[in-house]
């Protein structure tokens, strides 16, 4: 692709407009599936938001199998379109929620639950107890690594030393409509943490820190898996690891799935890992609507911040033109956003930009235009084309 092929393609679409490079995510798919090697790939739809691009993958590479989801609603709605294996992400604790979910699995359907509280495990098991089935769940294990100065990782399960664990497994023990069928470890500060940090400091500390992490959350999760082990659960699903650490995650044996999603659009954040490369896939354009003086070129539109802590990771990447630059000053606009460029652009150019993060993008647009080398060959709706929003 180069910068004029790309205008020339969508040069009659409506601005703004998201665009899938179907090639991208084709050669994403298998690499990924070459870095797990072969063990089973869970999608993360928070990471996609697109239902043609779910089952896309799914129907790409047979080592793709099944969904982690993000929301109740989401994974019914996922259920009823012909979506099997999912594993909700996420605790929820809303009674009305997850009733029909309960039903979906009285009906056959292979639906996990996530929980790491008491009182996840006690509103699923009465739950249980009203439809007269055991309801499967997966204990969401803390990956995070303590150094005492710096708590390395995410603060999302209370699970996070082994007699935390003993205390849920013996709560489980006394609750007759609940089945342990897995557990997962997220270590977030491994997959999703590059090491070229933007900031100085942190380039050099996050490589440090991640080396060791990555051997003190490998023993700790081996030491959680024993004990599980010991006590005579058989676990379906042992998951872990992301995009960012398909790797390091498969060093541990008993690992079964990794879970993945941002990097089949290899979204912004992606640059900035030493150990992979994946193919950006998803965009945005932007279009040139004014020039106000030489060199500056403002577009309308384009201020999709992605989420997390502040910081200028956060904002979107030039794709095309490479010369073109942001005005730190202004950053990206809710509705213009200003660039600094030498090239002679004209009005009604666009400016093609790919998000921070990846499935965050679909909450932005209705429809994506696919295209190839030579032209769009598809409109597809994201979750929000669909009608849908979950979180």
């Amino acid at each position: 692709m180069d910068y004029q092929q790309l205008n020339t393609i969508f040069s009659e679409i409506p601005r703004p407009f998201a665009a899938l490079y179907l090639p991208a995510l084709q050669k994403n798919v298998q690499d990924i599936a070459v870095r797990a090697r072969n063990v089973a790939i869970r999608i993360a739809s928070k990471s996609v938001r697109c239902r043609w691009v779910l089952n896309y993958v799914l129907q790409q590479n047979s080592q793709y199998q099944g969904l982690m989801t993000y929301h109740p609603e989401e994974t019914l709605w996922l259920s009823e379109n012909g979506f099997d294996n999912l594993l909700i992400g996420y605790p929820f604790t809303f009674y009305e929620a997850l009733k029909p979910l309960i039903l979906q699995i009285k009906n056959g359907k292979n639906i996990v639950f996530m929980v790491d509280l008491p009182y996840h495990l006690e509103i699923l098991n009465d739950l249980g107890r009203r439809y007269e089935i055991k309801v499967p769940i997966c204990l969401d294990l803390d990956m995070s690594t303590d150094f005492g100065w710096i708590w390395f990782g995410v603060k999302r399960s209370s699970i996070r030393n082994l007699e935390d664990l003993k205390q849920r497994l013996n709560l489980i023990r006394t609750l007759n409509f609940i089945d342990l069928k897995g557990i997962m470890g997220y270590e977030a500060q491994i997959a999703g943490l590059g090491e070229k940090q933007p900031n100085f400091l942190k380039r050099l500390v996050v490589p440090w820190l991640k080396k060791i992490s990555v051997l003190r959350l490998a023993k700790h999760r081996r030491t959680m898996y024993e004990w599980i082990q010991k006590e005579g659960f058989t676990l379906s699903i042992v998951n872990g690891g992301g995009t960012g650490s398909i790797e390091k995650t498969l060093q541990e044996p008993y690992i079964n799935e990794v879970t993945v999603g941002s990097g089949l659009y290899s979204s912004g954040l992606f640059d900035m890992y030493s150990d992979f490369c994946h193919e950006p896939s998803l965009f945005f354009g932007i279009e040139i609507t004014r020039n106000p003086e030489p060199n500056i070129y403002t577009c309308a539109g384009g201020g999709y911040i992605a989420s997390g802590a502040i910081g200028i990771e956060k904002q979107p990447k030039i794709f095309f033109p490479h010369d073109v630059q942001f005005i730190k000053e202004e950053g990206f606009g809710e509705v213009q956003t200003p660039f600094y460029s030498k090239n002679s652009l004209k009005i009604g150019d666009c400016i093609f930009l790919r998000h921070a993060k990846a499935g965050e993008l679909c909450e932005r647009f209705n429809k994506i235009f696919v295209f190839d080398n030579q032209t769009i060959i598809d409109e597809i709706l994201t979750y929000r084309g669909e009608g849908k929003c979950f979180l």
